[in-house]
């Protein structure tokens, strides 16, 4: 599937955008997955209630399922004005 980054998530990780081969049910597992790899990862996802998900494009919770799934982005809140 294919993980999107944006903002600061993107500039911690240090990639926009990577296909991931997970076995991750959830987005919470697959966050898991990620934390593991590296310490990029580890510190991108410290915080994760700092963050917002999207699964396929759509806002969803981290406990969302990942069954089926093509794209899952990882993003900070957004703010208007």
């Amino acid at each position: 599937m294919d993980v999107l980054y944006f903002a600061w998530v993107r500039e911690r990780i240090g990639l926009p955008k990577e296909q991931v081969e997970t076995a991750a049910a959830t987005v919470a597992d697959l966050v898991e997955e990620l934390k593991a790899r590296e310490e990029r990862y580890a510190a991108a996802f410290e915080d994760v209630s700092a963050l917002r998900v999207a699964v396929d494009q759509e806002l969803t919770d981290f406990d969302a399922p990942l069954a089926g799934a093509r794209e899952v982005a990882f993003f900070p809140p957004m703010t208007g004005g």
